[in-house]
């Protein structure tokens, strides 16, 4: 979009408030950002957490990497530059859930380190809850659940992050789960108890 057509765009505000959004479901909203490489565990904690939060009553809702290159990202490759979009885009959506009053799990790779500050950025301070899902590129590769390890030694898929392209790691994380160790189990215990230490709930 050009500066042109931006220019003349301007922000609608909303008669509903986000705060008056968490007294309606009783609890704050945040984006809980996992992060790490593919096969670390980052979507099965994320639904882990995401069913915990539901036992609770608490308002929350998944966006998944591969789910959202099915229909809002469906477009983009794996580039430097298409993962950078990939993830402000989803930033940006993840922004208006919180808005909207839900706790928001995302679960990308996000390698690079500039990209999850932006993503950071867009929310206000505590709403952005960064989750280092720790894994060693061997334990990885062992587990490989969908073969693209495989397929990536072989050269198969190019700039496949961990084999051909970086993965940046978090420098201060608000959490760190090493998913080698942690049962899945542990590892959504760790996270409630620090949303619920956090003070999530109203």
């Amino acid at each position: 979009m050009s500066k042109q057509t931006t220019a003349h765009i301007v922000w609608h505000q909303t008669t509903i408030k986000k705060e008056e959004r968490h007294r309606l479901h009783g609890h704050k909203s945040c984006v809980l950002w996992f992060t790490g490489l593919s096969g670390s565990g980052k979507s099965t904690l994320a639904n882990a957490v995401d069913k915990r939060l539901y036992e609770l009553g608490l308002h929350s809702y998944v966006l998944d990497g591969d789910n959202i290159r099915h229909g809002l990202n469906k477009g983009l490759g794996f580039s430097a530059e298409d993962r950078r979009e990939n993830i402000r885009r989803i930033a940006e959506v993840a922004k208006l859930f919180v808005d909207a009053g839900v706790i928001t799990l995302t679960a990308f790779i996000s390698p690079y380190r500039e990209d999850r500050g932006l993503a950071r950025g867009l929310l206000e301070p505590g709403e952005f809850v960064e989750i280092y899902v720790r894994c060693p590129l061997e334990e990885c590769e062992r587990r490989d659940p969908k073969g693209l390890y495989q397929k990536a030694r072989k050269g198969e898929i190019p700039e496949f992050t961990g084999i051909s392209s970086p993965y940046e790691e978090p420098v201060a994380p608000e959490i760190v789960i090493d998913s080698a160790v942690m049962t899945v189990e542990e590892a959504a215990d760790h996270v409630i108890h620090f949303l619920l230490d956090r003070g999530i709930r109203l």
